[in-house]
């Protein structure tokens, strides 16, 4: 069980990790080595020189602490860049790259195609956390200091972004849950392990982000949606069976309307009550479904 509440400068630093073990990718993204002994977080910050105050709002927020911090006077803008840029480069060179060497050993026996696919879905999910974190780096880094100096910048726009990365890398879990079977489960388990790890980790970093980034630009962070309630399992109709396989084929909302002879307005309707029973959202995801339960012949995918 984690420690909830407020840690202080004079707490000692391997308090808080035998408290709170997820600390470590903190110290890590901050530079901090192990080896401090018994030495207070103030203590161990100067030595390595870390902000103090920067790394206890991060550890604060991941703690659970619902205070809110004066981030204008105490957050250094430059411990806070340097912690998240680290964080990135994590994800990006280190635990993705780790995540898809594990996932193709583990869905060797799986369906040939099906394991195509997952692997493609799991590439285009990590270009998209890669060009988000790029363009932050780019755009909203270097615009922390305008806005410590109230010019207003608006960084809205990349917590926005953030509930699409989350949303697909639980649909990637679903699909592994629902649509791989191995002769040897050990493999699949352990990635799908480390894809829960993974979204954990991604999920604080995103609230590190809102929380700090968010309160430099004087605004509110808008937010972030409940997640929905799960649908009871339903089973498709016969004509989201055929919606299902346009969609696969790569036809755009106009041919399947076309194809079906339906109005666009239905077609969309059919695709959101696709989305909600299955609780999948993308054609990668939808074409593992179509193949597994046999609605199109492996040919008719192969170019798609």
């Amino acid at each position: 069980m984690y420690k909830t509440g407020n840690y202080t400068d004079t707490d000692r630093m391997c308090d808080l990790i035998t408290e709170n073990y997820p600390m470590l990718l903190v110290l890590s993204r901050f530079g901090i080595a192990l080896g401090f002994g018994d030495k207070n977080i103030r203590e161990v910050c100067r030595g390595n020189g870390v902000d103090t105050a920067t790394f206890l709002a991060v550890v604060n927020i991941l703690a659970g602490s619902k205070d809110d911090y004066n981030i204008k006077k105490t957050i250094s803008v430059e411990s806070l860049i340097r912690y998240l840029q680290h964080s990135h480069s994590y994800f990006l060179d280190y635990r993705l790259p780790a995540i898809r060497a594990k996932l193709i050993q583990a869905i060797k026996s799986v369906d040939k195609n099906v394991s195509a696919v997952i692997i493609r879905f799991f590439d285009e999910y990590t270009a998209d956390v890669s060009r988000h974190m790029r363009d932050e780096e780019k755009t909203l880094f270097p615009n922390l200091k305008k806005m410590l100096a109230g010019e207003g910048y608006n960084a809205s726009v990349f917590s926005r972004q953030h509930n699409h990365l989350e949303k697909n890398i639980a649909e990637l879990k679903n699909i592994i849950i629902k649509y791989c079977n191995t002769p040897s489960s050990n493999d699949l388990n352990s990635v799908l392990f480390d894809i829960f790890l993974f979204e954990q980790d991604l999920a604080s970093h995103i609230l590190v982000e809102d929380r700090l980034i968010l309160s430099l630009t004087r605004k509110t962070a808008p937010p972030h949606p409940a997640p929905k309630p799960k649908h009871a399992h339903e089973q498709l109709t016969q004509r989201e069976k055929e919606v299902v396989v346009c969609v696969v084929k790569g036809m755009t909302n106009k041919q399947i309307a076309d194809e079906l002879f339906l109005s666009p307005h239905t077609v969309l309707t059919h695709r959101k009550n696709i989305a909600a029973k299955l609780q999948i959202h993308s054609p990668a995801g939808l074409t593992i479904y179509a193949i597994v339960n046999k609605l199109v012949e492996l040919e008719e995918i192969k170019a798609v």
